[in-house]
């Protein structure tokens, strides 16, 4: 009996790895932004290592999210080992 991933909570993961994304595209922006205009070094790197951050904890998220979907689908375990090497 194959387990499934309630549709609600699907879509609630989504929603919250799409907002994370977008908020990443804000960053990227806004540092393309510091750059054209020359701000200091120490501003720049600063959301430089926020923007890091944020996409590494976004993609914990999204790696969360699809290990639960491929154990729901239970699919093989070497599907998840190749999904791991690709997080790191």
């Amino acid at each position: 009996m194959t387990a499934t991933v309630p549709v609600s909570d699907h879509q609630a993961e989504k929603t919250k790895i799409l907002n994370r994304l977008r908020r990443l595209e804000g960053q990227l922006r806004g540092l393309q932004k510091m750059v054209e205009e020359e701000k200091s070094c120490v501003e720049v790197m600063s959301l430089y290592a926020s923007a890091k951050s944020a996409l590494e904890a976004t993609g914990d998220v999204i790696l969360e999210t699809y290990v639960e979907m491929c154990q729901a689908r239970e699919e093989k375990p070497a599907d998840l080992v190749r999904l791991l090497k690709l997080a790191r």
